[in-house]
């Protein structure tokens, strides 16, 4: 770009830190800037170079932070967060039939809407811009993060009993297909097809959700190989595992984003990575439930992508990705027993630019470059254990918290400035859901 009186028109440029870019040839600029105009970067570059080319419309100081992409949570279900802390210490089977679904069968769209709304606020606070999630009432779910301002892929959950949202099958498989259509427009929401699981969804279920996922050209979303006993009991009703079933029907493909894959063999390894399937990780979930841990690094090695993922407030308890980036490069050194698995640059990608890919969207999200979106977060850095900086991708995986956060752009807008969220007013949802936790406490809990 020339300078002078030729200089480009910028929206908002983002200056005066550190950029990592996260682009294929890993660039990280010093006193770096990016420029955005609408809804994508137009320019990334060390400070001086876009100022003296580019005209701002209006500066967001970084003070000396990270700039980088926002992180992707590629698994959750966020209007949990009314339910943070409700059954802890549980397995899973336990905590989902005795605790979570009798829970949810009293959930409505009003109880949704804020609940998603106070999750959005924690994630634009701990630095997410994106999220996937499957959860019931997804109209609502879309609205409140549509009102956050955040990038979003929603699904409802299909299940072969009846949803509090939509009863009975037939009007779910209508309901997301009404989805798709009102949504397909918006800047910021997509809607996704999600089947719950291989053993609460029949074959027949399993195979219209693919049609329909075909007919839209749109991901389906599923819970995949999560725990040793849902294996043991697909095995047993399919004569496969729950990997090797959805390629008995079909699923197995492009479309499919499988979320957990803990307890695989290898011939369900092979198969995920011949059928390009995209793999969510969620460590905490994991662990918290004592489900296992996913064998990530094989994954990686067989070609696949993986993204990660926080898994909803009801089995993590938060939804600080950061804190999940942490947890995730630590586990697998200790499992593995060498501290050279997932190295900290593997899982910054494994929160960003994996993520993209999982979603289908690496061309618009993910690494700072020009014509993507611009969905941007920035570090305060200075901070004591922050200080010094000799790698960065080892301080964002081992050092930096999701309440390091300060800023964040989404699409090109201002989300969040020096800790202010700007979309949403955040002590109304506080209050919301303090209220919805009361009436949770009183009727939900068992005793």
């Amino acid at each position: 770009m020339s300078g002078g009186k030729d200089k480009v028109a910028a929206d908002l440029v983002i200056t005066g830190g550190t950029v990592l870019t996260l682009n294929p040839d890993g660039e990280i600029i010093e006193d770096g800037a990016v420029a955005i105009k609408d809804d994508s970067i137009i320019a990334v570059g060390p400070g001086p170079v876009i100022a003296g080319s580019v005209r701002a419309g209006r500066v967001l100081e970084a003070r000396g932070g990270v700039i980088m992409p926002g992180l992707i949570n590629c698994h959750t279900h966020a209007a949990m967060t009314c339910f943070r802390g409700l059954a802890d210490d549980l397995p899973l089977m336990t905590w989902l039939n005795d605790y979570i679904f009798p829970a949810e069968r009293k959930m409505n769209a009003d109880v949704v809407y804020w609940a998603t709304l106070l999750a959005c606020v924690e994630m634009i606070r701990s630095g997410t811009t994106t999220f996937c999630d499957m959860y019931l009432f997804t109209d609502q779910v879309a609205q409140a993060a549509a009102k956050a301002g955040l990038r979003a892929w929603i699904g409802e959950g299909l299940f072969d009993f009846p949803s509090p949202n939509y009863g009975e099958l037939e009007n779910g498989f209508k309901y997301t297909e009404e989805l798709i259509l009102k949504w397909r427009e918006h800047p910021l929401i997509s809607i996704t097809i999600d089947p719950h699981a291989t053993y609460t969804c029949s074959p027949d279920l399993l195979q219209r959700a693919k049609d329909l996922a075909v007919l839209y050209d749109v991901p389906i979303v599923i819970h995949l190989a999560e725990t040793k006993g849902e294996v043991e009991a697909i095995s047993a009703r399919y004569r496969h595992s729950p990997v090797i079933h959805l390629k008995e029907l079909g699923l197995l493909d492009e479309h499919l984003v499988a979320n957990h894959c803990v307890v695989l063999d290898e011939a369900d390894i092979e198969a995920l990575a011949e059928n390009r399937v995209k793999v969510v990780h969620c460590p905490e979930s994991n662990m918290k439930l004592a489900s296992g841990v996913a064998p990530v690094p094989q994954l990686l090695e067989a070609g696949l992508t993986v993204g990660i993922g926080t898994d909803g407030c009801a089995s993590n308890n938060n939804l600080d990705l950061f804190q999940e980036i942490d947890t995730m490069a630590k586990l697998h050194k200790v499992y593995c027993l060498d501290p050279t698995v997932i190295d900290a640059r593997t899982a910054v990608h494994m929160a960003t630019t994996n993520g993209a890919k999982v979603l289908r969207s690496g061309r618009k999200i993910g690494s700072l470059e020009v014509g993507k979106k611009a969905d941007i977060i920035v570090i305060d850095m200075n901070k004591p254990h922050l200080t010094p900086v000799y790698n960065l991708y080892s301080h964002l995986v081992y050092a930096v918290s999701g309440a390091d956060v300060i800023s964040s752009v989404i699409n090109g807008r201002v989300i969040m400035e020096n800790g202010i969220i700007k979309t949403v007013n955040e002590e109304e949802v506080l209050s919301r859901v303090r209220e919805i936790g009361q009436n949770i406490r009183s009727c939900f809990i068992p005793a």
